[in-house]
């Protein structure tokens, strides 16, 4: 790692009358200590180049994370790269069939056969973290949407959204836009997140937020 450097020659040159037009520069400590960003509005010292194409570079290494950035797995156990869904917009909500907000259902199957054929999903990501409200196994689900609500966005495999065994795709979305007074815990069945073509999370939905309050949301990222 690039660690601070410091003039090792300046006082011996100003003892002899000359200017420190030439500095010879030695690496002494770790940035922990000192930040080398001190040294990039200098841009002729060598060593400001240096620092300034490793910063740029561990930037690069380091992109944004993004939706593109995580893999799931669908209710027939299949894995599903979700940077295949760049350039969508998504609307991805943790869901369960025994709720009182599960007739939420027709909302969102509205909102996708409203939005498909322009690019927009849903994802519902059943989960039995809140009153277990969720028993079912991935094939009880699945014919419990269909024929009670006629679902047909993609469902995926059962999760957990909180604690340490939670989905790290819900992990990072709760994280990137925080719920009522910063929380970033999902509270119930039915959290809604909305994601951008980018893949950046644009907006979190409690879950008494009704599917068809999302739309002109949804709109606008398409």
């Amino acid at each position: 790692p690039i660690r601070h450097v410091i003039p090792v020659d300046v006082r011996q040159s100003m003892a002899n009358g000359g200017g420190p037009a030439c500095l010879r520069l030695r690496v002494v400590c770790d940035p922990a200590n000192v930040d080398p960003r001190f040294l990039l509005d200098r841009p002729r010292c060598f060593v400001a180049t240096l620092l300034r194409s490793h910063l740029q570079a561990k930037e690069a290494r380091n992109p944004m994370t993004t939706i593109a950035d995580f893999t799931v797995t669908n209710n027939r156990g299949e894995e599903i790269d979700l940077a295949t869904k760049q350039g969508k917009v998504l609307l991805v909500v943790n869901t369960a069939s025994k709720c009182g907000f599960t007739p939420q259902y027709d909302g969102l199957e509205e909102l996708y056969q409203q939005f498909k054929d322009r690019d927009f999903e849903v994802l519902g990501f059943p989960c039995n973290q809140f009153g277990a409200q969720e028993p079912g196994n991935a094939d009880e689900i699945a014919e419990f949407c269909k024929v009670n609500f006629g679902v047909t966005f993609p469902l995926m495999a059962k999760i957990d959204v909180n604690g340490p065994d939670a989905s790290p795709l819900f992990d990072w979305m709760r994280q990137e836009k925080k719920g009522l007074l910063g929380s970033t815990s999902i509270k119930w069945n039915f959290t809604k997140f909305l994601i951008d073509r980018d893949g950046n999370v644009v907006k979190r939905y409690a879950p008494q937020d009704a599917p068809k309050t999302i739309a002109k949301d949804i709109e606008k990222l398409l």
